[in-house]
């Protein structure tokens, strides 16, 4: 009898902990509740290792913003910063003067007037282009991945790095620990070996012991030079070019960019390169002057846990409340907040044309179980939804009306909003905007439409495995 009073005041405890630290997050304090019910001890174990809210470590917190005002001077007299709503080309903008405000609060990083983008919208072409630019750097090579595997094209990427090393290129080069577990010691080593400097960024086991395993740098960057770079959804690795049978081809959005936007993409790969590495680089010469000539505006947001602001997400729930004809979302991952998911829901319900796709076949089942609990109330608000057919659809972008699009490495998801770090870029120009709206035409046409009455009739099983990972999804 005394050892079930201690057992329960224990669980008691536990359960207090968990409602005192979580009380900002309602759904995330579901989701840790429901594991502590599942197994009491364990559970509270794996909530102290994984929950630690990363922004209590102020001193990371400021490490971007400390290191943004030192590198700021080299470029910001070379760039052109859109400070006012009546310099943006887009005529939609002319009465968003809300939406203009936000961006230019929102991060460090401003709409910028001179640049030229390309969207890439599959592996090859991406990786065409990413080792091509590779091959002609003089100077410096900064690469920065989620995945970075040791195949066929994880190795091109190896030995072009390597080859660009020995000739004197400064290569630094950096992938998550744990999105990049199964890269072999020895890929890193010969990298090592030839010149070129390697970090994983938050390696597995110390991440654990140090209470961060829950926080990945999703991001993926190239610059080149600190004239050209590319951000997008794709990482390095065979399935990117469909060598994978069960996936099949594989769709994806990447942008390569010129101009203006590349210092910030460079800024943001050394503040991640400081805290992978713990080395600080403040080199004027990574930001050199540019020959673009184009007049794209374009804004590189980044977000993760070691900011203030929810950055990707505050965006991306601004531009759905500013909608008027459209919202199209393409995301692998469909777990939106309560902000978000409100955001998309009242949308189609005032006549705006809600559409998203979603894949088909699923690199996840947990988190494809998940994504389909939130379907059934959004359909019959009229949203429209697309599985996509033809191979597996990892595109991570979003369109409003003419108004603007993103591209980016975040997923529409609760993960992407607020644990990982993550990277967008935003585009105003409406002809890359058409570009993008084109792109998801295509895919539409190679997609399943989900019906309400469909949809409801799925099996009860079915209903309860997505009732239970909808619980579970805050922490999937």
């Amino acid at each position: 009898m005394v050892w079930l009073l201690i057992a329960l005041i224990i669980f008691i405890f536990q359960i207090a902990i968990i409602l005192l630290l979580e009380f900002r997050n309602p759904s995330k304090t579901i989701a840790w509740l429901s594991i502590l019910f599942c197994c009491p001890v364990i559970g509270f174990v794996f909530y102290y290792f994984v929950a630690q809210d990363y922004k209590a470590r102020k001193h990371i917190r400021t490490r971007g913003s400390r290191l943004f005002r030192q590198i700021r001077p080299f470029f910001w007299s070379r760039l052109t910063a859109v400070r006012d709503i009546g310099e943006i080309h887009n005529p939609e903008f002319k009465h968003q003067e809300r939406l203009f405000n936000l961006l230019w609060r929102l991060t460090e990083s401003p709409i910028t007037g001179s640049n030229a983008s390309r969207v890439l919208t599959d592996g090859k072409d991406a990786f065409d282009a990413m080792l091509k630019a590779i091959e002609a750097a003089e100077k410096h090579i900064h690469i920065e991945f989620y995945i970075f595997r040791h195949d066929v094209i994880g190795t091109r990427f190896q030995e072009i790095m390597i080859r660009k090393a020995r000739e004197g290129v400064k290569v630094r080069f950096i992938c998550d620990g744990l999105g990049s577990y199964k890269l072999k010691r020895e890929f890193v080593e010969r990298l090592k070996e030839a010149g070129v400097e390697s970090y994983f960024f938050l390696p597995p086991l110390l991440s654990f012991i140090d209470r961060r395993i829950n926080y990945r740098n999703h991001r993926k960057i190239v610059v080149v030079d600190g004239a050209r770079g590319f951000v997008g959804g794709i990482n390095v690795g065979d399935d990117y070019l469909g060598k994978y049978p069960k996936m099949g081809y594989w769709r994806d959005t990447h942008l390569e960019i010129e101009g203006d936007a590349v210092y910030f993409l460079q800024n943001i790969f050394l503040d991640d390169w400081q805290l992978a590495s713990g080395e600080k680089i403040v080199d004027p010469a990574l930001f050199p002057e540019h020959s673009c000539k184009a007049d794209e505006q374009i804004q590189i947001v980044s977000s993760g846990p070691d900011q203030e602001w929810n950055a990707i997400q505050e965006l991306i729930f601004a531009a759905i409340c500013v909608a008027k004809k459209r919202i199209w979302i393409t995301s692998p991952y469909f777990i939106p907040d309560p902000g978000v998911y409100e955001g998309l829901k009242t949308a189609a319900v005032s006549g705006v044309d809600v559409r998203i796709i979603i894949p088909w076949k699923a690199d996840s089942r947990l988190v494809q179980l998940a994504s389909l609990s939130y379907v059934e109330e959004l359909l019959l608000a009229g949203v429209r939804f697309y599985q996509y057919q033809k191979g597996f659809i990892h595109a991570k972008v979003l369109i409003v009306d003419q108004l603007l699009a993103s591209v980016g490495t975040a997923n529409m998801d609760l993960r992407s909003f607020y644990s990982n770090f993550e990277l967008t870029a935003l585009l105003l120009e409406q002809s890359k905007i058409e570009r993008l709206v084109d792109d998801f035409e295509k895919d539409m046409l190679v997609s399943r439409e989900m019906t309400p009455s469909e949809f409801q009739n799925r099996p009860f099983m079915h209903k309860t495995a997505e009732i239970l990972c909808r619980m579970l999804s805050p922490l999937l």
